[in-house]
């Protein structure tokens, strides 16, 4: 077995335990809101979005709004929460440093976008998207108490902020369509591999304080995903429903008894739609190894990501002499522990195994998808599945 494979797999371990009892927040996804009171409300939103091998979420939102009144211009923002537990400073220009692409398109035209900083501000007190004024402000140091956020340099008030993006949009009378897309760094922790936060609240700040007709769709592009999203009462509404590609859910329990819905999604999309959507809270798409973690049935391979390096429950790691951990090796329903692992990559893709022990085990893990029309290409494993494959042979 490869030595340094191994200590990069536990580095990346230790990484993960270390990045504080919350993980690493990077940023979240947001509606746009109106800066002012207005008569103009959200008919139609289709909020697609799509997880990457890169670390990285893509947000496409098509919006349709009916302006209710005369012509106006309505003052827009979109605000997005500071980093936590990055090590990131302010940017004083105002953009997030780990938003990029962010563009808004209204009625076919490309409108420009200003950016500066805002104090972030509770549910119950919405950010009033009022700009500081960053010579007043600095970055905490080492010796102050505060633990987030920036403080003020006369007062000593400290404060969590938030990144603004905002536009001026030209309504006119009846109907209105915005397009608009960005891409955000996908969080991380001590339990999941990724996590997707998405502020769904802040879209009853519009006239009518709902959307009349919501679709979200979650979409693994050239890859597959296999995520959850705690099971909230708002999404008794509506069934969701396989829109493309391959995928399967189901609702399980996690070992902390919160249920969540579970996907298995490859190179396809899973859709939810409602008419006079109402949210209730924000959504958090979470990898699925989250909601299994203190489970007893977390077996081999329950879950698997193409980009994580460790994807063993606790109780198939061993520690070697030299204090590393490395997977146990022991049987699992007759099978050893190194073949099941170096397969996962191939049972990932939907391949079909002939060895009937290989076949029933990989069965028993319900995200599998069996893809008898799979040729085996293996072009677009990554650089880690490649090192899991060569390393237990």
């Amino acid at each position: 077995m490869n030595r340094r494979f191994l200590t990069a797999s536990f580095l990346w371990l230790v990484a993960m335990l270390a990045s504080a009892n919350d993980g690493v927040f990077y940023v979240n996804g947001n509606q746009i809101v109106p800066l002012q009171e207005t008569d103009v409300a959200v008919t139609k939103e289709v909020l697609t979005i799509s997880i990457q091998d890169d670390g990285y979420a893509t947000v496409d939102v098509l919006y349709e709004f009916t302006n209710r009144g005369a012509a106006k211009v309505v003052d827009v923002g979109f605000e997005a929460s500071a980093p936590y537990n990055t090590g990131d400073m302010l940017d004083r220009t105002g953009k997030h440093p780990y938003i990029y692409d962010f563009t808004v398109e209204m009625n076919g035209a490309k409108l420009p976008i200003r950016n500066y900083v805002v104090h972030h501000s509770s549910e119950d007190e919405p950010t009033d998207f009022v700009p500081l004024d960053l010579n007043q402000w600095r970055d905490l140091e080492d010796s102050d108490e505060a633990i987030s956020g920036i403080i003020n340099k006369q007062t000593k008030e400290n404060i969590d902020y938030s990144y603004a993006y905002c536009f001026k949009a030209n309504f006119k009378e009846g109907k209105n369509v915005v397009h608009h897309t960005y891409r955000y760094m996908m969080s991380g922790g001590i339990y999941n591999h990724f996590g997707i936060p998405y502020w769904l609240l802040p879209a009853m700040r519009w006239a009518n304080h709902q959307i009349d007709d919501f679709t979200l769709r979650i979409k693994a592009e050239k890859t597959a995903k296999q995520f959850c999203i705690v099971k909230d009462p708002m999404w008794s509404a509506a069934q969701w429903r396989l829109a493309e590609g391959t995928g399967k859910m189901h609702v399980v329990q996690s070992g902390y008894d919160v249920e969540y819905y579970e996907f298995s999604l490859r190179n396809g999309t899973y859709e939810w739609h409602a008419k006079n959507f109402r949210p209730t809270d924000d959504i958090h798409i979470d990898s699925a190894e989250g909601a299994l973690f203190s489970r007893e049935d977390f077996k081999l391979g329950r879950f698997y990501d193409r980009k994580a390096m460790i994807l063993l429950p606790y109780e198939k790691m061993e520690d070697t002499d030299d204090g590393m951990l490395i997977p146990a090796n022991g049987m699992t329903d007759g099978i050893s522990n190194s073949r099941i692992l170096r397969n996962l990559p191939y049972a990932n893709r939907g391949y079909v195994f002939k060895d009937q022990k290989l076949a029933a085990y990989f069965k028993s893990l319900w995200w599998y998808m069996p893809d008898p029309q799979w040729n085996q290409d293996t072009s677009d494993f990554t650089e880690e599945e490649r090192k899991w494959v060569n390393d237990y042979k």
